[in-house]
């Protein structure tokens, strides 16, 4: 018994030798790069359930179509599509004229930044026996995006496939445009842009040609033409400096806007009212000119909101890029703090057919309720940053709101201007005031005043 503090001790000592050798690693020279190279993440499970409750928690961040990288590689539901991805390459390989080994080998020089972009990435891909399959993930998966994207970009499929080829004729390119897009927007299912930069780079013979900047703005419009509104991703791909991460980092810059407002004061402030009481209250609600969720002011009684529309594939892409702000803290929080301003302003279906009314909210969804629905549960879990812009706007709001002047003319408006019959007694008793009153005025004023003939 007396030699239990010794055991405990020498426990002690060894515990402490091994954690004097992780001090260095707590530089932040250090973390920094260790953070700052993965932007490919699994959704960890306490996230899923608080953000979309346990009966669907596994339902909103896999694919359903195509694999993208490592993570989904092996699911038994997308095998299917492998067939179409390897022929993808052959197709690309034998037009462009260049050997599969230089493929592989072009984006070998990159193998290691390509896996450090997987967050926890299995200890098996990084070793030598399944490193050449991690290569062939990048490669395939890389030929796959390139060859959908362009050929949709052109409008028209490559000539070397058959007219009734099920994935890369137009029609087939068509079809499958929605799923591929839905399943390229799943954090858990992504390429990284330099995986397609090499191969782009390489397979079109532009390498050393045309500038790296060049080839990566290219790569970035590709992306953003396939993923979002050509007008709008022209103008987008002008402003993005250097390659993006992956298309759901290009996604969130075009939803969010490629210049993060002006950071808020640090000073928390409550919800607003919903639209049907920010009206009442004397609120105009009004569609910004702004496309990205960054576009929410508050400026002389009028409360600008951007134009968004909600469909069934809306509210996991929200989850999404939701669960990438979580998770990879060098993206903000503009996306969050919106899904959590418009569940503060959505209440009912009243609310929404509020905002449908006044262009904020086009509703492709069965009812008004269901998009209600969807704005009430998106935000669970979630906080407003106490730097975001809108703890301004909330703030303004509220003001305008709790202001003297603002509540009597509510006041008026409700009690005298909803009924025209209420309004019209109104004017009929306001008339007889002031008829009354020059009436009297008259007489008073004859009665002393002094007569002419006097």
């Amino acid at each position: 018994m007396e030699k239990k503090p010794a055991v405990i001790a020498s426990s002690c000592d060894e515990l402490v030798l091994e954690m004097e050798k992780m001090l260095a690693a707590t530089d932040p020279s250090v973390e920094w790069p260790r953070w700052s190279k993965p932007s490919i993440y699994r959704v960890p499970q306490w996230l899923k359930k608080m953000t979309h409750g346990a009966e669907d928690a596994d339902e909103a961040y896999p694919p359903r179509l195509v694999s993208l990288g490592p993570f989904h590689h092996d699911d038994p539901d997308l095998l299917p599509m492998e067939e179409h991805k390897r022929r993808a390459v052959l197709h690309m390989a034998k037009r462009s004229g260049k050997p599969l080994r230089e493929i592989f080998a072009a984006v070998e020089e990159v193998a290691d930044e390509l896996m450090d972009a997987y967050h926890d990435l299995d200890e098996k891909w990084r070793c030598r026996a399944e490193r050449a399959r991690f290569l062939q993930v990048m490669v395939v998966d890389g030929c796959f995006l390139l060859e959908i994207m362009k050929g949709l970009a052109h409008k028209k499929a490559p000539d070397d496939y058959a007219p009734n080829d099920p994935v890369f004729s137009a029609q087939g390119m068509l079809s499958l445009w929605v799923g591929i897009r839905s399943d390229m927007l799943m954090i858990q299912n992504q390429v990284p842009l330099l995986a397609l930069y090499k191969l782009e780079a390489f397979l079109s013979g532009r390498r050393g040609i045309i500038s790296v900047a060049q080839c990566a703005k290219d790569i970035n419009k590709m992306v953003l033409d396939f993923m979002c509104d050509p007008l709008k991703a022209a103008k987008l791909a002008e402003g993005i400096d250097g390659l993006c991460l992956h298309p759901l980092d290009i996604f969130h810059k075009s939803f969010c806007g490629l210049h993060p407002p002006s950071r808020g004061s640090y000073v928390w402030e409550s919800s607003v009212p919903s639209a049907v009481e920010l009206r009442d209250a004397g609120i105009h609600l009004k569609k910004s000119k702004t496309v990205s969720v960054n576009g929410i002011e508050f400026k002389n009684g009028v409360l600008s909101l951007p134009a968004l529309s909600i469909h069934d594939g809306t509210k996991k892409i929200f989850l999404n890029l939701m669960a990438f702000e979580r998770l990879h803290s060098d993206t903000g929080t503009i996306a969050t703090d919106y899904m959590i301003f418009m569940d503060n302003i959505i209440d009912s279906e009243r609310d929404v057919a509020l905002l449908r009314s006044k262009g904020i909210i086009k509703n492709l969804l069965s009812s008004d309720k269901d998009a209600a629905d969807l704005y009430n549960t998106l935000s669970r879990g979630a906080v407003l940053s106490p730097y975001s812009k809108l703890q301004d706007v909330r703030r303004q709001v509220n003001a305008h709101c709790n202001n003297t002047w603002n509540k009597w003319k509510t006041y008026f408006r409700h009690a005298y201007l909803k009924n025209p019959w209420v309004f019209i007694s109104l004017m009929a008793a306001v008339i007889l005031l002031i008829a009354t009153l020059l009436q009297t005025i008259y007489t008073v004023w004859g009665f002393y005043r002094p007569s002419s003939t006097s």
